[in-house]
């Protein structure tokens, strides 16, 4: 069997690669969607090939980047919709958590590390 032909997604000038050139997180965000999918995946709530359908969803929808660079919004995207269609949470509690982390963002001095204590409406 001939091996698969390398992933255009891997040849993205726009993705971060490591000194051997393997894919590697651009920011601590991506690493911890990452990681709760594989969480998530690990108990139970969704299935691999669940997964793979949720995430091919998003990375060919029309308004997404063909170089990948918005891979891991993709990655957030599929995420987000898995965990609303499978009632982990309402797509309305979702929102207001984003809401929260924005205005939480919007409230944390430059330098320092993004906490949801620091939303004023917590």
């Amino acid at each position: 069997m001939p091996p698969h032909p390398p992933s255009p997604l891997l040849a993205s000038a726009e993705l971060p690669k490591s000194c051997e050139g393997d894919p590697v997180f651009a920011e601590p965000w991506q690493a911890i969607a990452f990681a709760m999918t594989v969480r998530l995946h690990e108990q139970g709530v969704f299935s691999w090939s669940e997964w793979a359908e949720a995430l091919s969803a998003e990375l060919y929808k029309p308004e997404r980047r063909a170089d990948g660079s918005d891979y891991y919004e993709c990655w957030v995207a599929a995420l987000s919709r898995l965990v609303t269609e499978l009632s982990i949470t309402s797509g309305s509690e979702l929102e207001a958590l984003v809401k929260s982390w924005q205005r939480a963002a919007e409230a944390t001095p430059h330098g320092k590390p993004i906490a949801l204590g620091n939303d004023p409406l917590r």
